[in-house]
């Protein structure tokens, strides 16, 4: 079964990160095998949930952009360095490759062989040095062993094609060398005493005993084949070991996580067929080749808490969007074929899972109750904003029995724990809680930080709105806001970016809106601040 990526947004969030871990929980009790991720690192308040319900963080996503492991490109196609050329040939004939990776004992990938190298050592063969074993000359030369010393058999080749006093009076052997012949006597015995590296006979030809006797004596190795010496000589170009055809260039080839997108793009500029793949050890996988592509397996995916493009992992355009759990409006991720969408009217998106669980009749074990409940008291604060509803009313008291907490005195001390400033930057309490919106061209982003002291942002109000500036110029954003947002006096402050001082005055109908300026009442983003701004680009 192909596993299933289920995340919330970008920068999560406490309903974002607990309602994707529940829902994975559920899936899997029902059959599925999915994994929660994040997009993100956690905020203070979500580390404080998981860590109060001894919950894992789930790991990081960082994209859903189709990679190499993702195509079902050649995997095992390799040849390892001491199989003879003939085996690395004949597998790329049976198999219908024009190249084929080589691979040491440890598989790691040491070179390409290609069918064009082929082509060019038969049209231009000129050496006749054997690089080889024992076993690979038995292999590729259907040869019987007569007489074994060495399982390396380097030397240098001939062909006893002479007269037989001809050869004798005329070729000098040693040790060097390796001969092939037929049953001429002579020229046996001569090759014998000489000490040579081996004896290739031809035509199952006969050797005699006492020749056998001086062979063992002078450790020749012997071997017989029935193949004609024209064959053999035809043949030997192919006992080699395939690494000796390993050029000393370095082919291109890709990882397993590399990008399909980044593989087209120097495919277009090489134009090559066939391309190894290694992992980042770099021991070989495969072989792909660009015909591959047609075979894609996208990543699944199920997103919590959004559905807007830019909120999403990177490339999901490339993924498979298999279902959608939100509360907020819809936004603009499209699919190609109709999806399980599972949108609420309701304070969070863990008040919609905790309902998929009454629908199939599944228990709720106390640590997910935990992190239902987190998620729910986190986005409606308490049950305080005015986007909480009967349901997340009704969720809450149930969650709450089953986590064994009293939850207005956890939910108080959840939203404590995400409003501290200590160790944060500008950048920090900006991206807390972050998201990204599109209308008509326009792209706008809201950040959100709960607050029981706004002096400790107040004091310094100059540095976060030149933080703001530069994200906003950074990333062209046409507005950037920061609503920091005062869980004691139910309302938020508003910073922004200069260029955005006469949007938000038309969007709020004031003649002058001053940074840090108090919305009485302003607690929820999707309510209080979203509909208002879109209205404006709209």
């Amino acid at each position: 079964m192909e596993k299933t990526f289920i995340f919330g947004h970008k920068k999560p969030d406490t309903d974002s990160v607990t309602s994707c871990i529940a829902l994975s929980y559920l899936k899997n009790k029902l059959g599925d095998m999915t994994e929660p991720r994040v997009l993100g690192t956690l905020n203070k308040e979500t580390d404080y949930a998981l860590s109060y319900f001894k919950v894992d963080v789930p790991e990081y996503l960082n994209d859903v952009k189709l990679q190499m492991r993702d195509v079902n490109y050649h995997k095992g196609f390799m040849v390892g360095d001491t199989a003879p050329i003939y085996d690395g040939y004949q597998y790329m004939i049976r198999e219908g490759l024009t190249g084929l990776p080589v691979v040491d004992k440890s598989k790691k990938f040491i070179g390409l062989v290609t069918m064009k190298d082929l082509s060019r050592m038969f049209l231009n063969a000129t050496s006749s040095e054997l690089n080889t074993s024992y076993e690979n000359l038995l292999q590729v030369l259907s040869a019987e062993e007569i007489c074994k010393f060495d399982e390396e058999i380097n030397g240098e080749l001939l062909v006893a094609a002479y007269r037989s006093t001809t050869f004798i009076q005329n070729v000098m052997l040693d040790a060097s060398k390796v001969l092939i012949v037929g049953d001429r006597h002579s020229v046996i015995e001569y090759a014998v005493e000489s000490g040579i590296k081996m004896i290739i006979i031809a035509g199952g030809g006969e050797i005699k005993e006492k020749h056998l006797e001086i062979a063992r004596k002078n450790h020749v190795n012997v071997i017989r084949s029935s193949y004609d010496t024209y064959h053999i000589a035809k043949l030997m170009p192919l006992v080699n070991y395939i690494k000796t055809m390993v050029n000393s260039y370095n082919p291109t080839k890709f990882e397993d996580t590399d990008f399909i997108s980044d593989v087209l793009e120097i495919n277009d500029k090489l134009k090559h067929t066939n391309y190894p793949i290694v992992n980042r050890q770099n021991e070989c996988l495969g072989l792909f080749k660009i015909t591959d592509l047609s075979e894609k397996v996208p990543k699944k995916v199920i997103l919590v808490d959004h559905n807007e493009k830019a909120q999403t992992a990177d490339g999901i355009g490339e993924a498979e969007i298999l279902e959608i759990i939100d509360h907020h409006n819809l936004g603009s991720i499209t699919t190609n074929a109709p999806i399980n969408f599972r949108n609420m009217a309701v304070g969070s998106t863990c008040t919609i899972v905790y309902n998929l669980f009454l629908e199939q009749d599944e228990e709720i074990p106390k640590q997910i109750a935990g992190l239902l409940l987190s998620g729910i008291l986190s986005d409606t604060l308490i049950l305080k904003s005015p986007t909480a509803t009967e349901k997340d009313r009704e969720a809450v008291i149930a969650l709450s029995k089953i986590a064994e907490v009293q939850y207005e005195e956890y939910g108080m001390e959840l939203l404590k724990a995400g409003t501290s400033l200590e160790g944060m930057s500008k950048e920090d309490v900006i991206y807390n809680d972050f998201k990204v919106f599109n209308t008509n061209d326009k792209t706008f982003a809201i950040g959100q930080f709960f607050t029981m002291n706004f002096d400790e942002i107040k004091n310094e109000m100059d540095d976060y709105i030149h933080t703001l500036d530069e994200i906003a110029e950074a990333n062209n954003y046409n507005l950037i806001a920061l609503y920091v947002t005062d869980i004691v006096k139910n309302g938020s402050y508003i910073l922004y970016n200069k260029k955005a001082k006469n949007l938000l005055e038309v969007a709020y109908n004031l003649e002058t809106l001053e940074q840090g300026h108090y919305f009485d009442g302003c607690v929820s983003r999707k309510k209080h601040v979203v509909p208002v701004i879109m209205d404006v680009f709209e």
